[in-house]
This record gives C-alpha cells, structure tokens and sequence, in this order.
C-alpha cells in the first residue's frame, strides 16, 4: 500500500469479524510500530494484547468508566492492545530533571506517535483499529498486571473489519495552517 493511501484510508473501525488476530501479526505490528520516533530514541512504549476474552470482559465491565461505546467494542473486538510507555524517561534528562516545559506531558506524545504508527501499520495489513481514551488507567493496569513504573496511554481495538466506513469530512488545509 502506497503511504498517501495508507494514511487517507485508515478510519476508526469499531466493528470486527470474528477472525483472530495471530501472535505473528502482532508482534509485525509491534516491530514496525517500534520504528516510530521518540525523545531521545528512548523507546518507551510498551504493548499489551489481550488476546483473552474474559480479560477484554472484565477490563470492559469494570474499567472503562461506564462508556457503553468502548465496552461493547472491547467485548466484540478479537484482540485489545494497551498501549503503556515506562513512565518518567521521555522527556527528562538522566539525572531525572524534565527536559522540556511539558515536563511528563511528552511521554503521552510518544505513546501518540507510536500508538498512531502501530494502527498504520494494522491498516497496511487489512486490519481495523480504534484508539479509545475513556478509560480508568490505574484500573487497567491493575486488571492486566503491568509493572508499576508503566503508564497506561490507550487502549486499541484491533481485528478484520467487518465495515467500511466513509471519511469524514476534512477541514481545509488553509483553515488548519498558519504563516508567519
């Protein structure tokens, strides 16, 4: 798939086939999404893809602060992914001193970026993803066992599309930019 392509054909998919997503394409997915920058190439985003359907169950019902919409994705979606990054690197100095005014703000930008280049990724592979932010951080953490020292930044729904949805209208390029 051609990159302008890839980039003006991937849509928030929220409905999924039944067909599994296998451990060989994600950890694909993983690798190429490890090709996205990050401060000081630090590489601090992590992956979590739970592939279990009681996990997606309880993350669903118990962490995603009541949203009816990303608990009934996460339910019929094959595979979650948790996007997390290893909290207090990106964006500091290794005497632990912020680097920038952003101060912890930046480690979320890389999970963004990296977040953004896994699901063009998935999308190069005829796979669908959402990137979903309503949900309890501390609650999917402690559900999935991640180590104290990650921070959860998204949860992505992944699977075969089982829709195609048009795109949405696009603002302008000349509403969107400014010169000076």
């Amino acid at each position: 798939m051609e990159t302008v392509d890839c980039i003006k054909g991937r849509r928030s998919i929220r409905r999924f086939t039944d067909e599994p997503v296998s451990r060989e394409t994600i950890l694909n997915l993983v690798e190429l999404a490890s090709y996205a920058p990050s401060w000081k190439n630090t590489q601090v985003v992590r992956y979590t893809a739970v592939e279990s359907e009681f996990l997606r169950k309880e993350l669903a019902d118990n962490c995603v602060l009541d949203f009816a919409g990303n608990e009934a994705i996460i339910k019929k979606c094959p595979m979650l992914v948790v996007v997390s990054f290893v909290h207090g690197i990106s964006g500091y100095e290794k005497n632990g001193e912020a680097s920038t005014s952003k101060e912890d703000r930046w480690e979320v930008f890389d999970a963004g970026i990296a977040a953004q280049t896994f699901c063009l990724a998935a999308h190069n592979e005829g796979l669908g993803t959402v990137i979903m932010g309503i949900f309890d951080e501390d609650k999917v953490a402690e559900v999935l066992g991640l180590p104290e020292n990650q921070t959860v930044a998204a949860l992505v729904a992944l699977g075969y599309p089982d829709i195609d949805p048009k795109a949405p209208r696009r603002r302008l390029p000349e509403d969107l930019v400014s010169f000076k």
